[in-house]
C-alpha cells in the first residue's frame, strides 16, 4: 500500500508581505477586512487616507489641536460605522464629507452669530485636496505618530514625557515641581527621561514600518 505523500507546509507570510498585499487592495475590499476587525487592514486604511483627512481642516485654517480633533473624530466615526457603509468603494468620499462637516462645526463654534454661512456653500468652498505642503504634512504626521507612541508606553514614561514636553506652562515648570507631581526623586528625572525617550523612539520606529 502506497503511503500518502505529506503535504509540504507553506511558508507563513511575513507582516511586511501582508502589509504590501493590503496596500494593493481596492478600497471596498480593505473596508470589508476592517469591518471584520482586522487591525492591520485598519492601519492600512488610515495610512491611505490620513493625508486627505488632515488636509481638509488645514486648508480651512484650523489650528493644530482642532486639526487633530477633526482627524481623530473622522476615523472614530468611520470605525463605528465601518460595517454599515452602503457603498464601501466610496469610503474616500465618506471621509471627505465627515471631515468637512466636523470642520464646519468648529468654524461655527467660533462665532456668536447663529449662521456664518449656508452650510452647503461653505462645504463647497472647502476644496477636496489631494496634497498638503510637505512640511505641514510631515509635522502633522509626526505629531500624530508621537501621540500614538506615547499611548504605547507604560504609565510612568507616558506621564513623565507628557509633563516634560506637552506642558505649556509659562514660565516652564521646574524639575522640582515635576518630580513632586510624579512622586520621583529629582535626581532620577534625567536618567528616567533618557530611558523613556529611547522607548519612545523604538515605538515610533515600529509605527513607521
Amino acid at each position: 500500500m502506497t503511503r500518502p505523500v505529506p503535504l509540504r507546509s507553506q511558508p507563513k507570510a511575513s507582516p511586511g508581505d501582508r502589509r504590501r498585499a493590503l496596500e494593493a487592495l481596492e478600497d471596498a475590499e480593505l473596508v470589508r477586512l476592517c469591518a471584520e476587525r482586522d487591525e492591520l487592514a485598519w492601519a492600512t486604511l488610515v495610512a491611505r487616507f490620513r493625508r486627505l483627512v488632515y488636509a481638509i481642516p488645514v486648508r480651512a485654517s484650523l489650528g493644530e489641536d482642532e486639526t487633530e480633533h477633526v482627524f481623530h473624530e473622522t476615523f472614530a466615526k468611520l470605525a463605528e460605522r465601518i460595517g454599515q457603509l452602503k457603498e464601501p468603494h466610496r469610503v474616500r468620499a465618506w471621509l471627505v464629507t465627515t471631515a468637512r462637516r466636523l470642520t464646519i462645526d468648529i468654524i461655527r463654534s467660533r462665532t456668536s452669530k447663529p449662521r456664518v454661512a449656508d452650510s452647503e456653500t461653505v462645504l463647497e468652498n472647502l476644496e477636496d485636496p489631494k496634497t498638503l505642503p510637505p512640511d505641514d504634512l510631515a509635522r502633522l504626521e509626526t505629531r500624530h505618530l508621537v501621540r500614538q507612541a506615547l499611548m504605547r508606553l507604560g504609565d510612568r514614561c507616558r506621564r513623565l514625557l507628557t509633563v516634560l514636553f506637552y506642558d505649556d506652562s509659562d514660565p516652564p515648570r521646574s524639575y522640582e515641581s515635576v518630580a513632586k507631581e510624579l512622586d520621583m526623586p529629582v535626581g532620577s528625572l534625567g536618567p528616567t527621561r533618557a530611558r523613556c525617550l529611547v522607548k519612545l523612539s523604538a515605538e515610533l520606529e515600529d509605527l513607521r514600518r
